[in-house]
């Protein structure tokens, strides 16, 4: 079972996304900050990371930041899930690193198939 880290603070939006995950064959493990996303990228290498981008501590562009100048850099895809819809918003989050990125609330029957998509997944 391929591992997936989701980087969520909102209790309820992370247990959407786990449902989700979980239901595609997924097994999730979680952080509720940015630091504590990072330092779970590093010690757990996922298969893809789900980011959410207003964070406590460090927002979710810093934490993208900080694991792609690690050593495990661009090697693992980094999805924004976020509320963040502002003119502007998606190309700064792209810029940070991200390779995907999906704005709240998800629709949980169809965002794995959205995820897939941006993972070359079929």
């Amino acid at each position: 079972m391929k591992k997936v880290l989701v980087i969520e603070d909102n209790e309820d939006n992370l247990r959407l996304i786990t449902f989700a995950l979980n239901r595609s064959g997924y097994e999730v493990i979680s952080a509720v900050t940015g630091e504590e996303g990072v330092e779970r990228a590093l010690a757990e290498a996922p298969f893809f990371i789900i980011m959410d981008i207003d964070l406590p501590g460090i927002d979710g562009l810093e934490a993208t930041r900080r694991i792609r100048r690690s050593p495990i850099d661009g090697h693992i895809p980094i999805i924004a899930i976020t509320s963040y819809a502002m003119r502007g918003d998606m190309e700064k989050i792209l810029e940070a690193g991200c390779n995907g990125y999906f704005e709240k609330p998800i629709d949980p029957l169809r965002i794995m198939d959205d995820i897939h998509r941006v993972l070359g997944i079929r």
